[in-house]
């Protein structure tokens, strides 16, 4: 009588956690819910609440480095199906939340967009779609358009992760320094050329349609991600003593202090806003990749706690802390003495409340009902 049998998937080893990076997702986060939302009397953390917007280009490299380093050696046994349902499990959630939260900001954008607008919106956004519309990337939920950026990427990372990378550390550096030059030229060129005919430099504040193209669209994010990826290669090919580590997250970490009270008052807000130091963090992210005291400091409780949550504490907080102002959470709570503070608190613990009852149930049944990953491995899903 016919046997079949079954060939085994390449094991995989689990790879070590990297605390270090949960922490400093808190820091990138708070940093960004404090830009939006900047409070007086900051001292020494003003120059990098205000300029939190570079935040959200590192969590793209983060990303790419996380996903490559989680996936890198999956080899034959990437299933690219289990690998999307983990991402929309991970992602739509806490996505639905943010939208069912900011129905009341629906009202306001029916007040400044055309009809026809705003109904292009109601139909791209729940999709996921919005980010590729400059004029739409902030409809509903002004921080969400970085998710139309991470549906394309996390689509494409399946083949990206098989193109045939360079094997050495020298050659992954080289690229990776390539790949990042080649995601400046846009932002370049449109300072060089000055399409707009702008009698002034772009500020947080410009709102053309290319310079939106620029800070909100998903291509111009596509190098940052790369960026990530080839460093995920590198941190598995590299060979690097503790000691080494070490020195290169000091090292990282004293050039971004030179930079950000230095040097950032007299950089292009758009080179900055395009990842002009992307290298710098790269290297932070490859030195807290192991056990050092920089690491440390990054991986401690507070910062673990919070950090785990960072996804829902900044999708959450831009119409979270909208809404809590306009109600006057503060007075009807006889706290209004505590604020601002009172309400960065309440964001946080809406986050955390969020991440525990809502993102972790919800994620789990997806990867229940849809995934075809054996039951015990599902909660480790990355």
């Amino acid at each position: 009588m016919p046997t079949t049998a079954t060939v085994a998937a390449p094991a995989t080893t689990r790879k070590p956690p990297l605390p270090a990076l949960t922490g400093i997702r808190t820091l990138l986060a708070l940093s960004i819910v404090l830009f939006h939302f900047t409070p007086s009397h900051l001292g020494p953390l003003y120059p990098f609440v205000d300029n939190g917007y570079i935040f959200v280009g590192v969590f793209f490299l983060i990303s790419g480095y996380i996903l490559t380093y989680n996936y890198a050696d999956r080899g034959s046994s990437f299933n690219r199906r289990n690998f999307w349902v983990a991402r929309f499990a991970r992602l739509y959630p806490i996505y639905l939340l943010a939208l069912i939260v900011s129905v009341k900001m629906l009202e306001d954008e029916w007040a400044v967009r055309s009809h026809a607008e705003f109904w292009k919106g109601i139909v791209l956004t729940p999709f996921l779609l919005q980010g590729w519309s400059p004029n739409l990337a902030t409809f509903w939920n002004t921080v969400a358009w970085t998710l139309s950026c991470e549906v394309m990427l996390y689509a494409a990372f399946p083949w990206l992760i098989r193109i045939p990378w360079p094997k050495t550390a020298g050659r992954l550096i080289a690229l990776l320094m390539a790949i990042w030059a080649i995601g400046m030229v846009p932002h370049s060129l449109y300072i060089l050329l000055n399409p707009d005919h702008l009698t002034g430099p772009v500020t947080r504040y410009t709102s053309t349609y290319l310079v939106r193209f620029l800070k909100f669209t998903p291509l111009p994010y596509v190098c940052t991600f790369l960026v990530g990826v080839i460093l995920g290669k590198l941190q598995h090919v590299l060979s690097i003593t503790p000691r080494q580590r070490f020195a290169v997250a000091a090292a990282s970490v004293g050039a971004l202090l030179v930079v950000f009270y230095g040097l950032v008052e007299h950089l292009p807000y758009l080179l900055m806003h395009g990842g002009l130091l992307i290298p710098l963090f790269a290297a932070l992210v490859l030195g807290l990749s192991g056990v050092n005291p920089v690491a440390a400091v990054f991986a401690c409780r507070p910062l673990l706690i919070v950090g785990e949550s960072s996804y829902c504490l900044y999708l959450l907080h831009f119409n979270v802390l909208i809404l809590v102002r306009k109600y006057h959470l503060s007075q009807h709570l006889h706290v209004a003495a505590l604020d601002p503070w009172f309400s960065y608190a309440f964001v946080i613990l809406f986050s955390l409340a969020a991440f525990r009852f809502v993102e972790n149930p919800a994620r789990r049944l997806i990867l229940t009902h849809l995934s075809t990953r054996p039951r015990a491995t599902q909660t480790t899903s990355s």
